[in-house]
């Protein structure tokens, strides 16, 4: 059935890249174990939603502890899950550019409290999404449910609207109350991701930086940056993808020509303090007269 200004085709879109997800996100999260290697988890999440889909919405972010998302391995990348490590897996999957993205936490650490403060957080987001709900009420109720568990949400980080090839756009979904939000509509279709954390609230950008994405196309001088550029636009979509998905051997320098060009952006981790954790749970829905439809669930 049609939701709003969404027709049924559409709506039908959404939903076969939520049940992509699903299915990738369980087989990654069993996956996940100490020992294990972020690059198996992520190729093999990504593998399978090209088999599944139409394509990956973004490279699988595999965050540590303090790290928050745009955290992917490198293309010869052997760092393994430890024994004591909390990890956020968040999926990106697109059927026809219609997007589900979503997440949840595994954890080695015994923080089950943290854990359960997102994902509770989650739920009471869910349960007041609906037409005519600004986004600022869905803020209130993520961070007084993580401030009831005794923890910090983080506080510029945020949830997003999707749009067809487009993973991040308004509405913006708060993780704290603000006076003066968004009013959802019928039809929005948003992704809610609560952060919790035992740190100040407040991520910062890190050094590495694995996950691009193109800004705009223009003509550029280098050989290898052109080739590179030429693979982007042919088969990305205009959406993030990894620097071990480029097929050069310089892919490293390529994407550093183009960066500096203004071709492409890149996304660097984000990170809290050091020594911090921070949990993450994230469901896509589409906003309904009464309530919402989750895509991911």
């Amino acid at each position: 059935m049609s939701i709003g200004p969404l027709d049924d085709e559409t709506v039908e879109k959404h939903r076969q890249a939520g049940d992509v997800l699903r299915t990738v996100m369980d087989e990654a999260a069993e996956m996940v174990e100490p020992g294990v290697t972020h690059l198996e988890v992520a190729e093999h999440a990504e593998s399978r939603i090209e088999e599944l889909a139409d394509g990956c919405a973004f490279p699988a972010n595999i965050s540590i502890d303090e790290e928050a998302s745009h955290a992917t391995p490198g293309r010869d990348d052997d760092l393994a899950f430890g024994e004591d490590d909390m990890v956020c897996l968040d999926l990106g999957v697109h059927v026809d550019g219609y997007i589900a993205d979503a997440a949840t936490t595994i954890d080695f650490s015994g923080n089950d409290e943290l854990v359960e403060a997102a994902e509770q957080a989650l739920e009471a987001a869910l349960d007041v999404v609906a037409a005519g709900v600004d986004t600022g009420t869905v803020g209130a109720e993520i961070e007084d449910v993580i401030r009831g568990y005794g923890y910090t949400p983080v506080l510029n980080l945020s949830g997003h609207g999707v749009q067809q090839y487009d993973a991040h756009t308004g509405p913006s979904i708060p993780n704290r109350g603000v006076d003066r939000g968004t009013e959802l509509e019928v039809g929005d279709v948003v992704a809610i991701e609560p952060f919790a954390t035992d740190g100040r609230g407040k991520v910062t950008e890190g050094s590495k930086e694995e996950i691009f994405e193109l800004q705009q196309e223009r003509s550029v001088r280098n050989r290898g940056a052109r080739q590179v550029l030429d693979q982007i636009t042919s088969e990305f979509d205009g959406l993030p993808f990894a620097s071990r998905w480029v097929d050069s051997p310089r892919a490293e320098m390529a994407l550093r020509r183009l960066k500096q060009a203004g071709v492409v952006r890149g996304y660097p981790v984000l990170k809290e303090e050091a020594g911090r954790l921070i949990s993450q749970a994230e469901h896509t829905v589409i906003v309904t007269e009464d309530g919402c439809e989750i895509t991911t669930e």
